[in-house]
């Protein structure tokens, strides 16, 4: 499934170069990495392994568990609890996921109209956060598992500027609205 990277190299690439003036091809931006970020909250133990599980379905590589730095008594939350989890995809399996997240997820979104692009962080990364994580067809939305989660991805980039980058995600196919 390196379709993405191919269609990166052979479109993208060039319409870069040529729409923002770059002579330089090693100054084009390209995607470096993807940070999924899943926060779950105070959870029993079966919720939680069913979301790192989902996860790690949807990633294909196992989640970093992320814990509560201190203790909240109003919250019942204890420093150490695991509140979340986080994966960082890179390389191919970063493409594999991005493709299926555009091709596949996005159109599966209720009354969908876009992307937002407030998005941007000004450096040229770009952050979604998803109300429903079985978008993707590798959840099963009835093995037991209630709650909706959702979560952050985060597309880091070469980007320097979120024109640049904006760009960037629209020749990879990331429908943005209004466009």
């Amino acid at each position: 499934m390196a379709n993405l990277k191919e269609m990166y190299q052979t479109t993208a690439v060039p319409a870069l170069r040529e729409k923002f003036g770059i002579t330089n091809p090693m100054v084009v931006p390209k995607v470096t990495k993807v940070v999924i970020n899943m926060g779950f909250g105070i959870l029993d133990k079966d919720a939680q392994k069913n979301a790192v599980s989902d996860l790690a379905k949807l990633s294909g590589q196992q989640p970093t568990l992320r814990r509560a730095r201190k203790s909240i008594s109003n919250f019942k939350l204890r420093e150490g609890m695991v509140v979340g989890a986080k994966v960082t995809l890179r390389g191919n399996r970063m493409y594999d996921f991005l493709e299926r997240f555009i091709n596949i997820a996005i159109p599966r979104i209720r009354d969908f109209r876009g992307v937002p692009s407030r998005g941007f962080d000004g450096k040229g990364n770009y952050t979604l956060g998803i109300k429903d994580q079985t978008i993707f067809p590798e959840i099963d939305a009835g093995h037991g598992n209630n709650a909706e989660l959702g979560m952050d991805i985060t597309i880091v980039t070469t980007a320097t500027t979120n024109d640049l980058a904006r760009e960037l995600l629209v020749q990879l196919g990331v429908p943005f609205v209004g466009r």
